[in-house]
């Protein structure tokens, strides 16, 4: 499992950001390989963070390809202050799997494997 994490400060949205953002997150949670997406904000500090959990690199490439996903890198800087992208292997996961996620595909997409405990 990989999880691209779009960690950003905002200028202020307005309804084209809103119309762009919700068609990338549509069309993400579209592609085979989408596992679901966590979202935080940090009211103290204006940060927010979007997690995306994916099932292969392969999946997580088809949203950077993206060609909405592209356009809104362009324009970034009139909704965005800066921001920092982690992608990153899970290497593994315990407790709740779904706590704090959305948007999960259904369960049979998801493979058992995907939560084991560290080894002691």
């Amino acid at each position: 499992m990989y999880t691209s994490t779009f960690i950003f400060r905002s200028t202020g949205y307005d309804d084209e950001f809103h119309t762009r953002n919700d068609e990338i997150a549509e069309r993400a949670r579209a592609i085979p390989g989408f596992l679901g997406e966590e979202e935080w904000g940090n009211d103290r500090t204006g940060l927010h963070s979007e997690v995306y959990y994916w099932e292969s690199l392969d999946a997580l490439h088809q949203l950077i390809g993206m060609d909405a996903h592209r356009d809104a890198k362009g324009r970034r800087e009139r909704w965005i202050d800066s921001y920092r992208v982690v992608i990153a292997e899970v290497l593994s996961t315990y407790g709740d799997d779904d706590l704090g996620l959305e948007h999960t595909p259904d369960a049979g997409c998801r493979g058992s494997e995907e939560s084991q405990s560290p080894a002691s």
